[in-house]
Protein backbone atom coordinates (compact mmCIF):
# COMPACT_ATOMS: atom_id res chain seq x y z
CA UNK A 1 0.00 0.00 0.00
CA UNK A 2 1.01 3.59 0.45
CA UNK A 3 2.28 3.67 4.02
CA UNK A 4 5.53 5.24 5.11
CA UNK A 5 7.23 1.92 5.70
CA UNK A 6 10.86 2.44 4.70
CA UNK A 7 12.01 0.24 1.86
CA UNK A 8 15.35 -1.44 1.65
CA UNK A 9 16.84 -0.36 -1.68
CA UNK A 10 19.98 -2.44 -1.31
CA UNK A 11 20.33 -6.12 -2.00
CA UNK A 12 18.21 -8.44 -4.11
CA UNK A 13 15.28 -7.97 -6.38
CA UNK A 14 17.04 -6.18 -9.22
CA UNK A 15 18.82 -3.77 -6.90
CA UNK A 16 22.63 -3.78 -7.00
CA UNK A 17 24.16 -6.26 -4.59
CA UNK A 18 27.03 -5.66 -2.19
CA UNK A 19 29.76 -6.17 -4.77
CA UNK A 20 28.14 -3.86 -7.29
CA UNK A 21 27.36 -1.28 -4.60
CA UNK A 22 31.02 -1.23 -3.58
CA UNK A 23 32.05 -0.83 -7.22
CA UNK A 24 29.59 2.05 -7.65
CA UNK A 25 31.00 3.71 -4.54
CA UNK A 26 34.52 3.31 -5.87
CA UNK A 27 33.50 4.82 -9.21
CA UNK A 28 31.87 7.72 -7.42
CA UNK A 29 34.86 8.38 -5.16
CA UNK A 30 37.13 8.39 -8.19
CA UNK A 31 34.77 10.73 -10.06
CA UNK A 32 34.68 13.14 -7.12
CA UNK A 33 38.46 13.24 -6.90
CA UNK A 34 38.81 13.79 -10.64
CA UNK A 35 36.12 16.48 -10.57
CA UNK A 36 37.94 18.22 -7.73
CA UNK A 37 41.02 18.23 -9.96
CA UNK A 38 39.06 19.99 -12.69
CA UNK A 39 37.81 17.06 -14.78
CA UNK A 40 34.44 18.21 -16.10
CA UNK A 41 33.62 14.81 -17.59
CA UNK A 42 33.93 13.31 -14.12
CA UNK A 43 31.56 15.93 -12.75
CA UNK A 44 29.13 15.20 -15.60
CA UNK A 45 29.14 11.59 -14.37
CA UNK A 46 28.10 12.79 -10.90
CA UNK A 47 25.42 15.08 -12.33
CA UNK A 48 23.96 12.19 -14.33
CA UNK A 49 23.96 9.94 -11.27
CA UNK A 50 22.27 12.42 -8.93
CA UNK A 51 20.18 14.60 -11.22
CA UNK A 52 16.88 12.81 -10.55
CA UNK A 53 17.47 12.64 -6.80
CA UNK A 54 18.49 16.30 -6.63
CA UNK A 55 15.37 17.33 -8.55
CA UNK A 56 13.14 15.23 -6.31
CA UNK A 57 14.82 16.69 -3.23
CA UNK A 58 14.29 20.26 -4.40
CA UNK A 59 10.66 19.57 -5.21
CA UNK A 60 9.85 17.83 -1.95
CA UNK A 61 11.61 20.46 0.15
CA UNK A 62 9.52 23.24 -1.33
CA UNK A 63 10.85 24.35 -4.72
CA UNK A 64 7.73 23.14 -6.49
CA UNK A 65 7.73 24.05 -10.16
CA UNK A 66 11.04 25.86 -9.71
CA UNK A 67 12.73 22.54 -8.91
CA UNK A 68 14.48 22.25 -12.27
CA UNK A 69 16.04 25.71 -12.02
CA UNK A 70 16.96 25.12 -8.38
CA UNK A 71 18.61 21.82 -9.26
CA UNK A 72 20.67 23.31 -12.07
CA UNK A 73 21.86 26.16 -9.88
CA UNK A 74 22.71 23.73 -7.08
CA UNK A 75 24.90 21.67 -9.40
CA UNK A 76 26.70 24.82 -10.53
CA UNK A 77 27.31 25.87 -6.93
CA UNK A 78 28.39 22.37 -5.96
CA UNK A 79 30.97 22.35 -8.76
CA UNK A 80 32.35 25.69 -7.60
CA UNK A 81 32.49 24.41 -4.03
CA UNK A 82 34.25 21.11 -4.76
CA UNK A 83 37.43 22.39 -3.16
CA UNK A 84 35.54 22.51 0.16
CA UNK A 85 34.44 18.88 -0.10
CA UNK A 86 36.27 16.72 2.42
CA UNK A 87 37.95 13.75 0.69
CA UNK A 88 36.50 10.48 1.90
CA UNK A 89 33.18 12.03 2.95
CA UNK A 90 29.87 10.94 1.43
CA UNK A 91 29.09 12.97 -1.67
CA UNK A 92 25.30 12.47 -1.73
CA UNK A 93 24.38 14.28 1.54
CA UNK A 94 26.95 16.99 0.78
CA UNK A 95 25.28 17.63 -2.56
CA UNK A 96 21.75 17.47 -1.16
CA UNK A 97 22.70 19.99 1.52
CA UNK A 98 23.51 22.42 -1.31
CA UNK A 99 20.23 21.55 -3.02
CA UNK A 100 18.37 22.20 0.23
CA UNK A 101 20.10 25.54 0.72
CA UNK A 102 19.37 26.58 -2.85
CA UNK A 103 15.74 25.55 -2.41
CA UNK A 104 15.48 27.79 0.63
CA UNK A 105 17.25 30.64 -1.15
CA UNK A 106 14.98 30.37 -4.19
CA UNK A 107 12.03 31.73 -2.26
CA UNK A 108 13.72 33.01 0.92
CA UNK A 109 11.64 30.78 3.14
CA UNK A 110 10.44 27.18 3.11
CA UNK A 111 6.97 28.27 4.20
CA UNK A 112 6.01 29.11 0.62
CA UNK A 113 5.77 25.67 -0.85
CA UNK A 114 4.05 23.72 -3.58
CA UNK A 115 2.05 20.68 -2.58
CA UNK A 116 3.97 17.43 -2.31
CA UNK A 117 3.42 15.01 -5.17
CA UNK A 118 4.03 11.49 -4.01
CA UNK A 119 4.76 10.31 -7.53
CA UNK A 120 8.07 12.18 -7.29
CA UNK A 121 9.03 10.04 -4.33
CA UNK A 122 9.17 6.96 -6.58
CA UNK A 123 12.72 6.23 -7.67
CA UNK A 124 12.99 6.50 -11.47
CA UNK A 125 15.17 3.40 -11.72
CA UNK A 126 12.66 1.13 -9.97
CA UNK A 127 10.39 -1.01 -12.15
CA UNK A 128 6.76 -0.54 -11.17
CA UNK A 129 4.22 -3.20 -12.03
CA UNK A 130 1.10 -1.93 -13.77
CA UNK A 131 -1.69 -1.81 -11.15
CA UNK A 132 -5.17 -3.12 -11.75
CA UNK A 133 -7.97 -0.53 -12.01
CA UNK A 134 -9.09 -1.47 -8.50
CA UNK A 135 -5.54 -1.02 -7.13
CA UNK A 136 -5.20 2.30 -8.92
CA UNK A 137 -8.39 3.61 -7.34
CA UNK A 138 -7.33 2.54 -3.84
CA UNK A 139 -3.82 3.94 -4.28
CA UNK A 140 -5.14 7.28 -5.54
CA UNK A 141 -7.53 7.62 -2.60
CA UNK A 142 -4.82 6.65 -0.12
CA UNK A 143 -2.31 9.04 -1.67
CA UNK A 144 -4.80 11.89 -1.52
CA UNK A 145 -5.47 11.33 2.18
CA UNK A 146 -1.79 10.97 3.05
CA UNK A 147 -0.86 13.98 0.94
CA UNK A 148 -3.49 16.20 2.52
CA UNK A 149 -2.35 15.21 6.02
CA UNK A 150 1.32 15.92 5.31
CA UNK A 151 0.65 19.22 3.56
CA UNK A 152 -1.32 20.39 6.60
CA UNK A 153 1.67 19.83 8.89
CA UNK A 154 4.17 22.46 9.97
CA UNK A 155 7.22 22.86 7.72
CA UNK A 156 9.61 21.28 10.21
CA UNK A 157 7.46 18.15 10.41
CA UNK A 158 6.93 17.99 6.66
CA UNK A 159 10.62 18.39 5.90
CA UNK A 160 11.83 15.64 8.22
CA UNK A 161 9.19 13.25 6.86
CA UNK A 162 10.13 14.10 3.27
CA UNK A 163 13.83 13.46 3.92
CA UNK A 164 13.43 10.24 5.87
CA UNK A 165 10.65 8.57 3.91
CA UNK A 166 10.20 10.12 0.49
CA UNK A 167 13.94 10.63 -0.11
CA UNK A 168 14.97 7.61 2.00
CA UNK A 169 17.81 9.46 3.72
CA UNK A 170 19.34 8.14 6.94
CA UNK A 171 19.11 10.14 10.14
CA UNK A 172 22.70 11.29 9.67
CA UNK A 173 22.04 12.33 6.06
CA UNK A 174 18.82 14.09 7.05
CA UNK A 175 20.69 16.02 9.73
CA UNK A 176 23.33 17.07 7.22
CA UNK A 177 20.86 18.07 4.52
CA UNK A 178 18.62 20.08 6.86
CA UNK A 179 21.52 21.42 8.96
CA UNK A 180 19.96 20.05 12.13
CA UNK A 181 21.66 18.28 15.06
CA UNK A 182 21.33 14.53 14.57
CA UNK A 183 19.53 14.17 17.90
CA UNK A 184 16.97 16.70 16.74
CA UNK A 185 16.21 14.64 13.63
CA UNK A 186 15.29 11.61 15.71
CA UNK A 187 13.09 13.52 18.15
CA UNK A 188 11.43 15.67 15.48
CA UNK A 189 10.77 12.61 13.32
CA UNK A 190 9.14 10.84 16.24
CA UNK A 191 6.89 13.81 16.95
CA UNK A 192 6.04 14.27 13.27
CA UNK A 193 5.07 10.61 12.89
CA UNK A 194 2.86 10.81 15.99
CA UNK A 195 1.10 13.88 14.57
CA UNK A 196 0.71 12.20 11.19
CA UNK A 197 -0.85 9.08 12.72
CA UNK A 198 -3.35 11.22 14.59
CA UNK A 199 -4.34 12.98 11.39
CA UNK A 200 -4.90 9.78 9.40
CA UNK A 201 -7.74 7.25 9.43
CA UNK A 202 -7.00 4.30 11.71
CA UNK A 203 -6.40 1.80 8.91
CA UNK A 204 -3.87 4.05 7.17
CA UNK A 205 -2.23 5.17 10.44
CA UNK A 206 -1.23 1.55 11.08
CA UNK A 207 0.98 1.63 7.99
CA UNK A 208 2.95 4.65 9.23
CA UNK A 209 5.96 3.12 10.98
CA UNK A 210 9.50 4.13 11.92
Amino acid sequence: MFGLNRRNHRGSGGVPGVGEAEENTTDEDEAVERARAGDRDAYAFLVARYSALAHRTAYLLGAGHEAEDVTQEAFVKAYRALDTFRPGAAFRPWLLRIVANETRNSHRTWRRRSALELRLAVRPDEPVAAPTPEQSAVTADTAAVLLAAINAMADRDRLVLACRYFLDLSEAETAQVLAWPRGSVKSRLSRALAKLRQALPADLAQEVTR
